[in-house]
């Protein structure tokens, strides 16, 4: 068979199942997510800049005290090239980045690349972990589910997964943690280590771990429920049962292999979600990652740790999307690129 450019194929997938998707004029008949790039991630870094920009309160007492000499002041406050307009500032702190710089941090009082450096690995292992926690519970789920169509197996499983996906995450940390922690005293509170340092680490995973990998396993058993209803009724499913295949092998090696395209689609968003979302847990259990990082550098006005954690942000979620992408074409032999 000649092999469809990837965007082409999907835009005939979306136009022959006859839905219209919410964001392009694609069609497509099931719940579902388009794979069209959303295009204003350009302007995402000035908005941040400007925003931040905006905090009331003075970064140059924030870094220094309220106490600091008026010389003092003003010689910081040119440093920070805060006498300079905002939009002049974000482009002389962007071709910095270019280059590799990406300032100082005024509330640590070192670079911010040193910064990141020890923050960005403690994010990417949580979230890693947590994604690949719920990848398989929720396609185990959403295939039970669909499999079990209108059985009570199908409503407690769909009603799990809508009212889970509904919770936000830093409620549901806040209440286990004065469950499991608080209550029960089964699990550390707040802090984290190494496992292979401290082998306290291991406890001290578990809480975050739940809440973080919680809401994937949600909306990976809602998609993969949705896309294998849609699957199970083609024909090719019924031709391969009325050959006597074991249903079994029709369901995981057949139908869900095909269903598995969509699924992919939020599975992409999901981990970006993962590591732009660590923030509040992050927060709650007091893990020294880039999430509460963020949260810190907003209070204290330090711009550049800001701009930094957003820029690492887009960057992994560039690469998710690239991979997403790659995936479609291991998943449909039909797909190619161009």
């Amino acid at each position: 068979m000649i092999g469809i450019p990837i965007k082409k194929h999907l835009k005939l997938r979306y136009q022959e199942e006859g839905r219209t998707c919410r964001t392009c004029s694609d069609r497509r008949k099931n719940e579902g997510i388009c794979i069209k790039k959303n295009r204003t991630n350009d302007i995402g870094g000035i908005f941040i800049f400007l925003l931040v920009s905006m905090i009331p309160g003075d970064p140059v007492y924030a870094m220094l005290g309220e106490e600091v000499s008026p010389e003092e002041y003003n010689r910081v406050f040119h440093e920070l090239k805060l006498d300079q307009p905002v939009i002049v500032r974000y482009f002389s702190w962007l071709a910095d980045a270019l280059h590799g710089d990406l300032g100082e941090s005024t509330q640590f009082h070192m670079k911010t690349s040193e910064v990141l450096a020890a923050r960005i690995p403690i994010t990417l292992f949580f979230s890693i972990a947590a994604f690949i926690i719920s990848v398989p519970f929720g396609i185990l789920f959403g295939v039970i589910s669909a499999v079990n169509r209108g059985k009570p197996l199908d409503t407690v499983v769909t009603l799990i997964a809508n009212v889970t996906a509904c919770l936000p995450q830093f409620w549901f940390a806040l209440l286990i943690m004065f469950v499991f922690a608080m209550k029960l005293g089964w699990l550390p509170s707040y802090g984290f280590d190494w496992p292979w340092i401290n082998a306290a680490g291991w406890k001290q995973m578990i809480m975050p771990l739940f809440c973080l990998s919680l809401g994937g396993i949600a909306s990976t058993t809602r998609q993969t429920r949705s896309s294998m209803l849609e699957v199970i009724r083609q024909d090719y499913i019924r031709t391969a049962r009325s050959k006597g295949i074991a249903n079994n092998k029709v369901i995981y090696l057949h139908a869900l292999k095909n269903a598995l395209i969509p699924v992919i689609t939020i599975l992409g968003m999901r981990l970006g979600n993962l590591i732009a979302g660590s923030m509040f847990v992050e927060s709650v259990f007091n893990i020294p990652g880039m999430g509460s990082l963020m949260v810190k550098a907003i209070q204290s006005r330090d711009i550049p740790v800001v701009q930094a954690c957003v820029l690492a942000i887009a960057l992994v979620s560039c690469i998710v999307n690239l991979a997403t992408d790659i995936l479609y074409a291991v998943v449909d032999p039909r797909v190619r690129f161009e």
